[in-house]
Formats: structure tokens, C-alpha cells, sequence
């Protein structure tokens, strides 16, 4: 089992608040494309893939409202709209890549009366939706073989079914292997600030009763240390064309653990997650966000009044500290400048 935590229902979208698991499970509905672009600029929908997802279903909604008479006066307009929704969050490649999707598909239909291309959109997006939970039980199945009989993983942030349409991307190989029949058990980092890790993932394993034990992110050094985990795997953000991946903030530091100690480092994303066109790490956009999220837990406040805060939300891991990348097209290990662009040869 494994949540779905985007819904579309008689034309009404409907997506889990993240921002209150796992005390609270609170579904929201949205019927326009500006609260969809709110909900991913606020976290109530986050992970790369999910965040796609969404887009696609704002897309939709945004050409849905399009009054015009022919192509020529709808494009522009829906162009505004995808612009709109691209301007959430900037790291993720996935909305940019469902977007242009969108836009391609708008293209497409060019032909038709702006009332039937929206219905077209419509379709494509829940097309987008199907297939991210269909191409993650495939990477599952790529990922699974790596997973070995009483593993003991370390993940880090939440790359789940939460994090996408659903089944997850690291979690998703995780769920493969204990589907193949594998005993494992996983460490999950809580993933400061936002706590994706405690919030999220500890609560969609335990959902699925795969044994997971929660810690704090700066004492994975120390269990590595003592031989208490086996490998890491952790989902990805963007993949630049030579393997550097962006993920949550935290984890470059997790694949320098990893690498100090012997340890496998894997990601898995799907791949529409990879960038070609950027060609290493250091061209990918790094979100900043509200130092809020660092200064207070929920109305609290943890740190003096007025101090000094930076807040990346992700960090890149150089290509070189991982051990390989795990996709719904294959397995890429070195040698990621080839492997990555064979992938979008594959049929």
C-alpha cells in the first residue's frame, strides 16, 4: 500500500497538506490554477515528481478559464499561466518539465477551438499523473537488485509516494524489495528544517509496516561508523547532464558519510528529473527559503530575536561520491555524462 497524495475527482483536485502530517490528515481542494501554484510555492504538495504533477493539473485548470476565440489569442495567455506556476519553486526540474509538456501538448492541438485544447490538457495531465506512478514501480524493479537481503538503509528528506503520484522513487525501491520479498529495515533522517524525513517518511513506512527508525541528521556519521547501516538511498531534485544531483539540503553531507565509510551511494528519480541541458552542478538554481522555517518549530520560536539566517533548500551532490543512479529507463553507474544521455535514446 502506498498513499496517493494527489487526487483529481469530478473535476475537482485534491492534494494531502503536507505541511500538517503527521498529526493531522488534511485534504484540500483546488479548482484554479493560482491556489495550485500557492500550494506548491507553501509546501502543501512537495517532492519533484508530485510538484510536476500538480503543475500539470494547474496547467489545466488555467487553460480550462482561457476565454478566446482561436490559438493565435489563447497561447500567450497560457503561456502567463505556465509562467505562473514555473515561478514557485525553482530547483525542481520536474515542473518545468511537465510544463513544457503542457505547452508542447497546447501546440499540438493548435487546430482545435481553445475550449477542446483545454480538454486535451486536461487528459495530458492526468496522463502525467498515471505515468509517474507507473514509472516508479519500474524504477523500483531497476532499483531493487542493489538492496540486499537484512539491509539496513539510510534515506534522507522524504522521496516517497508523498513525493510523487504515488510508490515513491527511493521509497519506491525500497517498497520493491520488500515486495520481492526481502527483510529490510531503514533509517530515516528528520531532514531539518522542514523535517520531511520525521514527518513524512517515518509516517508513510510505517503505513506500510516496513520497520523504520528515526534520527536526527547529525547522527548518521556515527551510525555509519558503527556498522549499523549497510547503503544510502535518496531521491533527487534535478540530475545535471554529468550526474551532480541536487536533492534536499543535507545530503551532500550524507554521500560524504557514505563515501568516508565504504558505504553504497544510490539515487533514484525518474527521468524526467535530468537536466542535459546543464551541464554540472554548479549551473543548478538553489532555492532560498523563509528563514522562518529555520527560527521556529510551528509557532515557536528556537533562536534569538533578529539573528542572521540562510536557508538553501537543496545542496548538490558531485557525481563522483555517487554509486549509481537509478531510473525508470535503467541503471546508470560512471561514466554519467554517457550513461544519462543514452537513457533518452532508450524506446
Amino acid at each position: 500500500m502506498s498513499i496517493k497524495p494527489i487526487l483529481f475527482e469530478n473535476g475537482t483536485l485534491k492534494m494531502i497538506d503536507q505541511r500538517l502530517l503527521p498529526t493531522q490528515e488534511l485534504w484540500l481542494e483546488y479548482h484554479d490554477y493560482r491556489s495550485v501554484a500557492e500550494a506548491i510555492k507553501t509546501m502543501v504538495v512537495r517532492g519533484a515528481p508530485a510538484i510536476g504533477v500538480a503543475a500539470a493539473f494547474g496547467a489545466a485548470f488555467g487553460a480550462r478559464d482561457i476565454f478566446a476565440d482561436d490559438f493565435e489569442t489563447f497561447y500567450p495567455r497560457f503561456e502567463e499561466v505556465c509562467a505562473h506556476l514555473a515561478a514557485t519553486r525553482p530547483t525542481a526540474v520536474n515542473l518545468f518539465w511537465a510544463l513544457d509538456r503542457m505547452k508542447e501538448t497546447a501546440r499540438t492541438h493548435r487546430s482545435l477551438a481553445p475550449d477542446r485544447i483545454a480538454e486535451r490538457l486536461l487528459l495530458e495531465a492526468k496522463a502525467i499523473a498515471e505515468e509517474d506512478d507507473r514509472l516508479n514501480r519500474t524504477m523500483g524493479r531497476f532499483g531493487e537488485r542493489f538492496i540486499p537481503e537484512g539491509a539496513r538503509i539510510l534515506t534522507h528528506c522524504n522521496a516517497g509516494a508523498l513525493a510523487t503520484g504515488g510508490y515513491g522513487t527511493a521509497l519506491g525501491v525500497i517498497r520493491a524489495a520488500v515486495e520481492a520479498g526481502k527483510k529490510v529495515a531503514v533509517f530515516a533522517d528528520e531532514t531539518r528544517p522542514f523535517l520531511q524525513g520525521s514527518r513524512l517518511t517515518a509516517w508513510e513506512l510505517m503505513k506500510d509496516n516496513i520497520p523504520v527508525t528515526l534520527i536526527c541528521d547529525n547522527m548518521a556519521g556515527y551510525l555509519m561508523s558503527k556498522g549499523e547501516i549497510d547503503c544510502v538511498i535518496v531521491g533527487a531534485d534535478r540530475i545535471a547532464a554529468n550526474g551532480d544531483t541536487a536533492n534536499k539540503i543535507g545530503t551532500y553531507t550524507v554521500a560524504v558519510l557514505a563515501r568516508e565509510h565504504g558505504l553504497p551511494f544510490y539515487v533514484a528519480a525518474p527521468l524526467s528529473t535530468i537536466d542535459l541541458a546543464i551541464p554540472d552542478g554548479s549551473a543548478i538554481p538553489i532555492e532560498e527559503r523563509d528563514a522562518r522555517e529555520v527560527t521556529h518549530s510551528g509557532e515557536r520560536n528556537l533562536a534569538p530575536e533578529g539573528v542572521v539566517v540562510r536557508n538553501p533548500a537543496f545542496d548538490v551532490t558531485p557525481a563522483r561520491l555517487i554509486t549509481a543512479i537509478i531510473t525508470d529507463k535503467g541503471v546508470v553507474q560512471g561514466h554519467y555524462a554517457e550513461g544519462l544521455r543514452a537513457l533518452f535514446r532508450k524506446g
